[in-house]
């Protein structure tokens, strides 16, 4: 993998999920740390709602109060003004298993590529409205940036896949994370989209304190 020599290496784990809005902006927000460090992220995919189905359904049967729903929105919205994105309205949510299948298995195997596709699942739910549940869906955003059919299928049916997001369950319930994005630099947890300026001050944090 290429690394740039010119620039200080900074590693962090990232806890996300292809259906949560704040994990999209969240993703944004980290890619800024590209410009000034030599940035390697370790994606620990979780499932947040592991219930809903895969064909989809509508957002209200998320269950959330509807003043704190409001609230919620009000700040993806801020959030999305700050990082110069505009999100279309959605109406439902859907099942995320098979895309974190998916982008875990082009990680380890289509590196290469994975940037590609991480950005693809964002954008098709959340600035194209696509259902990123659906089967056939993914199997063209994987194809339009590279990823072989057999991979696909491979991540779908090997069960090192399954055991991988629970993996990641318990790991993020080890280190106290109860939702996401979550970043974990240095064993330190910071919890939501935060903001830029926080995210440079915990990478200066983590470099500190990773020198001997």
């Amino acid at each position: 993998m290429h690394t740039d020599t010119n620039r200080t290496p900074l590693n962090v784990s990232v806890y996300s999920d292809y259906i949560c809005p704040f994990c999209y902006i969240g993703h944004l927000r980290l890619e800024k740390l590209r410009a000034e460090y030599d940035l390697e992220v370790d994606w620990r995919f979780l499932e947040i709602h592991p219930d809903n189905p895969s064909e989809g359904m509508p957002l209200e049967k998320l269950g959330y109060p509807p003043s704190h729903w409001e609230m919620l929105m009000a700040n993806l919205a801020r959030m999305a003004q700050e990082e110069g994105v505009v999100l279309p309205e959605r109406t439902f949510t859907t099942n995320s298993r098979l895309a974190l299948k998916l982008a875990q298995a082009v990680r380890e195997h289509r590196q290469e590529v994975f940037t590609w596709l991480n950005r693809a699942l964002y954008e098709a739910y959340f600035l194209y409205r696509e259902n990123i549940g659906d089967a056939g869906v993914l199997r063209t955003l994987a194809s339009d940036v590279g990823v072989e059919p057999e991979l696909v299928n491979f991540a779908w049916r090997d069960p090192h896949y399954e055991d991988v997001l629970e993996q990641n369950c318990r790991a993020a319930a080890l280190a106290g994370i109860t939702g996401t994005p979550s970043y974990v630099f240095h064993d330190r947890v910071y919890s939501g989209a935060i903001p830029v300026d926080l995210l440079r001050q915990a990478a200066a944090q983590s470099i500190s304190h990773s020198q001997p």
